[in-house]
């Protein structure tokens, strides 16, 4: 189904735009290192076009790609001990599979962990004899489940229960494991439980008092000591997220007193000898690290350029790995040393223009929107709302090649971190649960009325834009604020509230029922009113929709339903229908997808494509 475009990877550069230079120039992603062996590391790289795992030997420089699948691979797990690689083998993207492994100087691939029945990936832990594992399991059927898996015998059951689940972490002597769970019904905010080996439980520890309050916890890490029992993990007490170190065994639980040191979210990582913490700092959509030494307390800051930090590791040498870019500047792998970590070779990627920050007024409060404008073009402007998905998640001041291809044809750009994301403090992010896909309309709306009044976007040219919840707030627009857009783009999004859920995997529909407080049979009321499929014959602005077939995060059929009452009153639309699932990993089947969404604004907006 997926058709060639036309553009190869051996194309000149001088005769290759801008735009599609960011897609095609080769990058890579923070490599994760093994833990008893650091020189060998594994990251992910787009260099033959397709998104794949690589092996790297940092002694002797020898990289190679230890995958290579139609549709991309991107999940993999280095072992301890260096030895293995662990990738996670799906159909097409359908992330329905098993976990294989291979040598990491290469060899056959072998299934990891036979006898575990294909499933959706819930957490892996790997020991460190490489042997051994704790996998967890998610499907439709069963729910979660979790099983240490050992070399040569036989999986054994260790945790079972209907609600979301998965695998933490395993303690560094391989007797503790770490499991994050949601037995209270809250998807949103997640409980925790400490078991040995056999499954008996340890120590439980539960912010949700069972799932009354909405405050979530999560795992870190373990402390990377033989027989340390100290548990790195975050939690939500003081209105953001916030680490903090708990003894397992002996209850204790050590503050760090960060609150008053540094506003917006706090999330770290151990130093490989234990007595400190990589703290990432993520504030007002930008982001920076500090280390903190547990036995003095002291926060040193760790200088990286203004921008986002999408990824930082600490090495046994002291020095500090991270992947860091801005809005303008593409991703670099760095090093605290002042080296650049990974420089791939090949076509280099054009930069793009800086962020603006703006603060809008809305019913909930103040929303900041990242704002970008044309290079040499006269406001006001067509302007791109470009909403991002999660939803718990947020835009920041980082690179991004879509929002970048837009500004070079002419639009300006704004990315709004509406209520429901992260980085503004819990109740911002909570504040989704409430009117769902309604509230973050009215932010949106808000900083529409923003840049039209200011003189900014061109009111006759708004393009409203997304992916997966993106992607849904953007048909829910068209449908509940059909005046306020031209034209809408929407990328893998939910189009029917009702069948969507009936048909995506078992961990989506726990978070649906925690933001909708039911099943649609139990609250169809509310299922209703926040479905695109709803509103769907108020739509006027001509819509264009890409989907892909193998999604089970926003499935086929519910976006068929919605394209079917498109069609019934011959409104103005157009399908893009490709072989993966929740987006590509190929890079020809990314451009193609822009090209068609610049194709389709052109014709229906008079802006160039």
């Amino acid at each position: 189904m997926t058709e060639s475009n036309g553009s190869t990877p051996q194309q000149q550069s001088g005769s290759m735009p801008d735009w599609e230079k960011r897609f095609r120039a080769p990058r890579v992603s923070l490599p994760d290192w093994a833990e008893d062996a650091p020189h060998r590391s594994l990251f992910v790289s787009n260099a033959t076009g397709t998104y794949e795992l690589y092996a790297w030997d940092r002694v002797t420089g020898e990289q190679r790609q230890a995958t290579d699948r139609a549709n991309g691979t991107t999940d993999g797990v280095l072992s301890p001990d260096g030895e293995w690689i662990w990738w996670f083998d799906d159909k097409d993207g359908d992330e329905f599979g098993v976990w294989r492994r291979q040598p990491f100087q290469g060899g056959p691939d072998e299934e990891a962990a036979p006898g575990l029945d294909a499933s959706y990936p819930a957490g892996l832990a790997i020991g460190r004899d490489g042997l051994t594992a704790v996998v967890g399991h998610s499907t439709d059927e069963d729910g979660s489940t979790i099983h240490l898996v050992r070399h040569g015998s036989a999986p054994v059951e260790i945790y079972r229960h209907r609600e979301s689940a998965g695998v933490g972490d395993l303690s560094h002597d391989g007797s503790l494991i770490a499991v994050e769970h949601t037995e209270h019904g809250d998807a949103m905010h997640s409980a925790l439980r400490v078991v040995r080996p056999d499954g008996t439980t340890v120590a439980e520890l539960d912010d949700t008092k069972g799932g009354t309050i909405e405050l979530g916890l999560e795992v870190l890490g373990f402390a990377p000591v033989v027989g340390d029992t100290r548990l790195l993990i975050g939690h939500q007490r003081r209105g953001r997220w916030e680490p903090l170190v708990w003894d397992v065994v002996s209850g204790e639980e050590t503050d760090l007193g960060l609150a008053d040191q540094l506003a917006g979210d706090l999330s770290a990582e151990w130093y490989p000898d234990g007595t400190a913490l990589l703290v990432v700092h993520s504030f007002e959509a930008r982001s920076e690290l500090w280390r903190y030494e547990l036995s003095t307390r002291r926060l040193e800051r760790v200088e990286t350029p203004r921008g986002t930090v999408s990824g930082a590791t600490a090495r046994p040498d002291g020095s500090v790995e991270y992947l860091w870019s801005s809005a303008a500047e593409p991703p670099v792998v760095r090093s605290t040393t002042g080296e650049v970590v990974l420089d791939p070779p090949g076509l280099k990627c054009p930069g793009s223009v800086p962020v603006e920050d703006v603060w809008v007024d809305s019913p909930g409060g103040r929303v900041h929107a990242l704002v970008q404008r044309p290079v040499g073009v006269s406001g006001p402007y067509p302007t791109l709302f470009e909403i991002h998905g999660g939803p718990t998640w947020h835009d920041s001041d980082s690179f991004a090649a879509g929002p970048a291809a837009w500004l070079d044809h002419g639009y300006a750009v704004i990315r709004i971190n509406y209520r429901g994301s992260t980085g503004y403090g819990r109740a911002w992010t909570d504040a989704l649960k409430h009117r769902v896909g309604l509230i973050e309309l009215e932010d949106i709306a808000a900083v529409r009325e923003w840049a039209v009044s200011t003189g900014f976007a061109d009111p006759e040219r708004l393009v409203l834009t997304g992916g997966s919840w993106g992607g849904y707030l953007t048909l829910l627009g068209l449908g509940t604020q059909p005046d306020l857009w031209s034209l809408g783009i929407a990328a893998v999004p939910v189009a029917d509230y009702v069948t969507a859920y009936h048909d995506e995997m078992e961990a989506l529909k726990a978070m649906d029922r925690t933001l909708l407080g039911g099943t649609p049979e139990e609250v169809p009321e509310r299922f209703a009113a926040s479905s695109p499929l709803t509103y769907v014959d108020a739509v006027k602005a001509p819509v264009y929709i890409s989907a892909g077939v193998n999604d089970p995060r926003c499935p086929i059929r519910q976006i068929d339903n919605y394209v079917d009452r498109l069609v019934a009153r011959s409104a103005v639309h157009e399908v893009y229908r490709y072989d993966a699932g929740h987006g590509s990993l190929v890079v020809d089947e990314r451009i193609k997808q822009l090209r068609l969404e610049l194709d389709f604004a052109a014709r229906h907006l008079g802006v160039d494509a």
